[in-house]
């Protein structure tokens, strides 16, 4: 595992140097950087209790997202790469050896290494689909922030359902104005949140997710994997685990860790993330590279 781990990290290395390589502008201020911990959150509609989210897709290309604009830009290319051997574990041969092979958990080390931009790029990747769908769940209960990247106003979600103050599931299943994406916030904080994500009407509502519709991705956002509970809970629900590994700062030891916490049965993939270089225009870009772990 360790060896694939270090491969990932060479190959991204790599390819910033031919990047790099092959233009030599300064482009240092031009560098447009995903905002991992955004604040700007848009101001809360007038809207009935069960309304959509309206996501602006312009101010996510801005940030950093990829486009959904038809624009080959390096960054959609990129995750286009990294969706393909996703859903190829999920509905190909492989998926027959995997326990629901749709979910796939996004996590990470430690905190800020880009799993929520990572988890938000590839659902709205997978929303560009044909013939899928996909629902985004923001289970990282402790410090949720999928909706605060996506500039999303605060409502109720997975909390609010496991704790018995809305009924059914639906009622915290958001559309969006992507036609093919759905959403599920984190909803309040908890004391019991682990006993809740570990609990039965957890487990229904995760077969239910998985088993409903045949053309659906689910991915969770979960917690970072060292030192928090909750994380290895989400673990047992999922197929596949993408781990985002923040190049340069990420430790190979922290990584391997990590590994020792997910099923031994899951198809693992492994994302370098924040690995700046360099568009033909200059602009500066996030470069991402998938490997899954090799037993």
């Amino acid at each position: 595992m360790s060896n694939t781990i270090e491969k990932a990290l060479l190959k991204q290395k790599q390819k910033n140097a031919l990047a790099n390589n092959s233009n030599e502008k300064s482009a240092s201020n031009n560098i447009i950087e995903p905002q991992l911990e955004a604040t700007e959150v848009a101001k809360p509609e007038t809207r009935s209790p069960k309304s959509g989210f309206k996501i602006n897709l312009q101010r996510l290309s801005d940030n950093g997202h990829i486009s959904l604009s038809g624009e080959r830009r390096q960054i959609n290319e990129e995750y286009r790469e990294i969706k393909r051997k996703l859903l190829a574990n999920a509905f190909g041969p492989l998926a027959k050896t995997l326990h629901n092979p749709n979910i796939i958990m996004v996590t990470s080390s430690r905190p800020s290494e880009g799993k929520t931009f990572t988890a938000t790029n590839l659902a709205l990747s997978i929303a560009a689909e044909q013939d899928k769908t996909v629902l985004l769940v923001d289970a990282d209960v402790l410090k949720p922030n999928v909706l605060n990247t996506l500039g999303l106003e605060r409502r109720k979600g997975l909390m609010e359902y496991l704790i018995g103050e809305v009924d059914d599931i639906s009622e915290v299943l958001y559309s969006t104005n992507i036609d093919k994406l759905k959403i599920i916030p984190a909803g309040r904080s908890h004391h019991l949140s682990t006993e809740m994500l570990a609990s039965h009407k957890m487990h229904e509502t995760v077969d239910e997710f998985a088993n409903r519709y045949p053309d659906r991705i689910v991915i969770f956002d979960t917690p970072p994997l060292i030192g928090i509970n909750e994380s290895a809970i989400l673990a047992n629900f999922a197929g596949q685990a993408v781990v985002v590994v923040e190049e340069g700062k990420a430790k190979l030891n922290d990584v391997k860790m990590s590994v020792e916490r997910l099923n031994s049965d899951m198809a693992i993939g492994f994302v370098v993330n924040k690995s700046v270089h360099y568009d033909t225009d200059g602009s500066g870009y996030y470069g991402y590279y998938y490997s899954e772990r090799k037993d």
